[in-house]
Formats: structure tokens, C-alpha cells, sequence
């Protein structure tokens, strides 16, 4: 960052790229160059689909970039799924298994692969023209703070950034701000809940009691929401200081009060994606007869859960929440416009609860037994943890930071803890607070295990 602060105008975006390919290489030297190749032939391919004018021809160089990016995308993540599941099939008969090398996954494949496909989609539907410098591209797909964990950025929401940014002193001290926020998340809260999560979900289902089935689904559920958003907050924080504005990715969804409400809040920048590139594609709302409308739903929700992994869990999870999308668009939403708010929040909290349950554990059979465990069948003297003072301080934040009961109502999460119109007071108070949480947080690591973003391994 220093570098970045000192170089003139002029090479801040060659000290992007170069710092970028540094810092994916520290985790995945091996995978560098399979992003530089894909991108490089990407951007050829979209500027030869700007030069012609057949829709025809047009198409074949969209597929083209689409068949590349889905297919490195299926040959990384999903072939392992694919083979396995094959394998057991064809060895019921034969008894015998097919072999198969597994393969690395590259960290972060799909946050990128979705960003390369939004651009390629984007020039074939005229949004905007194609870049004519190669490396301004690179700077967009290998930018680093969003790379391995999103927000997922479309092109033309950063196009003008990537020439023409504004770098201000204030900016930065903002982006410092939103940079140890979500420090402070993922090393205070998420990291602590990890720990409680590791433990409960460690044992298998038939030791554990239903307080500690609870416990442990309940601190995985604060652990995803912290460890993704405070993930979420460095990178607009970073991005922040380096002049780039990043679209949010959280809201508060923990205080949805419904599913529905939940996916406005959770992701955004993954349901905005999902929505415009598969859902209106599909039709969106506008097909009938009426039923599409629901198929449409499923279609995108069993995309958006094997986007997660490449298993059966991950496609379930999808299909669990595309079905809550769809009772609520029936009937269910009415219903609970009727009732008190507290009912609403309690049944999209369970819905994502027990939905996590599956994310987590990415087998079937074990997650059912796991819920049967939280619904009555625990045994009282079963394993619970230990439930000591300072996993109830962690939960009590977790709580209060998740579902935000002082923050003023009608007013975005956004509005009022990432506000941009700080006085010299309010600098003064932010600054000392930064400064506190940022001595915690080294402390902390310090004396704790490495324990690496959920988010990395999609």
C-alpha cells in the first residue's frame, strides 16, 4: 500500500497488477499464469465480438468466452464431483471404481470467473465497449482485495475507476476505518465462533446434546456472517484507500424478516449477479404461464448453491432456499405482513439457521442427523461445550452486531456505521477507536491459530 501512496499517478495501476499477481501467488503460485492465459484470451475473443456486426458471428465468440471461462470453472471445481458421482454409479454394477487424480482448486475461481463472464455478457449486449488495454483489464479481474472473495464487480460499476479515480486524505482515513471494522470482525467474532463452531460439529451428531447441537449451529451461523462481511468490509476498505468505490455486499440480513428480504441483504453483489445474468435470462418475472416464475426461482437458487461446492449438501441448500422463495411469493409474505415484526425476523433466522447446518457440514445424512439432534433427540448429558464467560461476551456481540436493535429505524446499516460525513470530532473518535481495535486484533492474532476466510475455498 505504501508503494501504491508513493508512485506517481501514472504506475499506481502497474503497482495494482504487479502487487495483485504478488498476492495471489503467496497462496496459489501454481494458478497465476492459468488467470493471466485465461484473461488474455478473453479479452481477444471479447475484442473480436465488438469488430463484427453479425449477431451470428457475434454469438460464436460469446460462446467462445463463455465456453472457456464455465469450462476451467467445471474442470477445476465440479469434475472431482462429476467423476466421483459417476464412479459410484458405474461401481454398483462392476464393484469396481474408476481412479481419478484429485484436483487443486484455485482459491477464489468463481469470484473471477463471474466477473470475466459479466464483461464478456456486458460488450455482447452493448452496455459498453471493449477495453483497448489489455493490462486495464487485468487490473479489473485481478484487482486484489476483491479477488479471491469478491464483492463481485461488474465491469461498468468500476470502468471510470480504473483511469480516473479520486484519491483524497479523507477517502483513505475512511477506508482505514472499514479496513479494521472488518479486521475487527473476523479476528474477534468470527475467529471466537470458529472455535465453538469446530468443536461442536467435531463430534459426531449421537455425543452431542440438543444445547450443544444449538450452540454450535447458532456460532457457525454468527461465524459465516462475520468471517464474509468482515472479508466484504477490507476489501471496500482497501479498495476505499486506493480511490476505488466497491458496491456493498451486506446489509444487515440477519434482521430480514423474510427469505426473500434475506437475499436482497445477503451477497447483494452475488443475488445482483445471479439476477442478471440467469433470472432475466430465464425470463425473470415476465414469462407465463405464471408457474415459470418458479422454475425460474429453482433454476437460479440450484445454480447459486453448487456455485457454493460441488456437493449434493450445496445443491440442496440451494433448492431449500429457492423453496421458502417461492412459498413466500404464494402466500407466505402476506401471511407475515400480517403479524407482529418478531415473527417474521424468528422464522428467517431459523430458515437460514437450519439451512447453514447443511453448508456446513456438506454431507446429507449428517446434517439431517445433526437437525434431528437440535430438534429433541440430543441427549441431556451429551457434549455441549463449554459454555464459559467469554463464549457468552462473543455471542451477546455477535448477537447485538447481527441483528443491530439500537440502530435507528428506516436507517441502512450503511448509513449510519460507514457514514462518509465525519466532522473533526467525529475523525478524532474514529481514529482512537481504530487505533484500539487495531492493537486487539494484533494481539490477538498473535496468540491464535491461523484461521483462513470461508469464503476462499468457493
Amino acid at each position: 500500500m505504501w508503494v501504491y501512496l508513493l508512485v506517481p499517478k501514472s504506475l499506481k495501476n502497474a503497482v495494482i497488477l504487479i502487487g495483485s499477481c504478488l498476492f495471489y501467488a503467496w497462496e496459489s503460485p501454481q494458478f497465476v499464469f492459468v488467470i493471466l492465459t485465461t484473461t488474455w484470451l478473453d479479452y481477444h475473443f471479447v475484442r473480436q465480438m465488438d469488430k463484427v456486426e453479425s449477431p451470428f458471428l457475434r454469438k460464436i465468440w460469446l460462446v467462445f468466452s463463455l465456453s472457456l471461462n464455465l469450462g476451467l470453472l467445471f474442470y477445476f471445481k465440479y469434475c472431482n464431483f462429476f467423476v466421483e458421482n459417476l464412479s459410484e454409479m458405474l461401481s454398483e454394477g462392476s464393484g469396481t471404481v474408476t481412479p481419478w487424480i484429485k484436483l487443486a482448486l484455485p482459491i477464489g475461481i468463481s469470484f473471477y470467473t463471474f466477473e470475466s463472464i459479466t464483461y464478456v455478457v456486458d460488450v455482447y449486449r452493448k452496455i459498453h465497449k471493449p477495453l483497448r488495454n489489455f493490462w486495464l483489464y487485468q487490473v479489473y479481474i485481478m484487482l486484489f482485495p476483491k479477488l479471491i472473495a469478491g464483492p463481485v464487480i461488474r465491469y461498468h460499476e468500476i470502468s471510470e475507476q480504473l483511469t480516473n479515480r479520486i484519491e483524497t486524505a479523507e477517502l483513505r482515513l475512511y477506508g482505514l476505518y472499514r479496513f479494521i471494522i472488518g479486521l475487527s470482525k473476523k479476528v474477534w467474532i468470527a475467529n471466537t465462533m470458529a472455535g465453538y463452531a469446530a468443536d461442536i460439529y467435531s463430534h459426531s451428531p449421537d455425543k452431542i446434546s440438543t444445547l450443544g447441537a444449538w450452540t454450535g449451529a447458532l456460532a457457525y451461523t454468527f461465524q459465516i456472517y462475520f468471517d464474509f462481511s468482515g472479508y466484504s468490509d477490507m476489501a471496500i476498505g482497501i479498495g476505499k484507500m486506493m480511490g476505488f468505490r466497491f458496491p456493498e455486499n451486506f446489509n444487515n440480513p440477519y434482521s430480514s424478516l423474510s427469505i426473500t428480504e434475506f437475499w436482497k441483504r445477503w451477497h447483494i453483489t452475488l443475488g445482483a449477479w445471479m439476477r442478471n445474468y440467469l433470472y432475466i435470462p430465464l425470463g425473470g418475472n415476465q414469462v407465463t404461464p405464471p408457474y415459470r416464475i418458479y422454475v425460474n426461482l429453482m433454476v437460479v437458487f440450484l445454480i447459486s448453491g453448487f456455485w457454493h461446492g460441488a456437493e449434493w449438501a450445496f445443491v440442496f441448500w440451494g433448492l431449500y432456499h429457492g423453496f421458502f422463495l417461492i412459498v413466500e411469493r404464494l402466500f407466505l409474505l402476506k401471511i407475515l405482513q400480517n403479524l407482529p415484526k418478531f415473527v417474521g425476523l424468528f422464522y428467517a433466522f431459523l430458515v437460514v439457521v437450519i439451512g447453514l447446518v447443511f453448508f456446513n457440514l456438506e454431507e446429507i445424512p449428517k446434517s439431517i442427523a445433526f437437525l434431528k439432534i437440535m430438534f429433541g433427540e440430543g441427549k441431556p448429558d451429551a457434549y455441549q461445550s463449554t459454555m464459559d464467560f467469554m463464549f457468552l461476551f462473543y455471542f451477546t456481540l455477535a448477537f447485538l452486531f447481527s441483528f443491530w436493535i439500537l440502530l435507528p429505524k428506516g436507517k441502512a446499516i450503511q448509513e449510519v456505521v460507514f457514514s462518509e460525513k465525519y466532522g473533526f470530532k467525529e475523525h478524532v473518535f474514529a481514529s482512537f477507536l481504530s487505533f484500539i481495535f487495531l492493537i486487539l486484533c494484533a494481539a490477538k492474532i498473535t496468540g491464535s491459530d491461523f484461521n483462513p476466510f470461508i469464503y476462499f475455498r468457493f
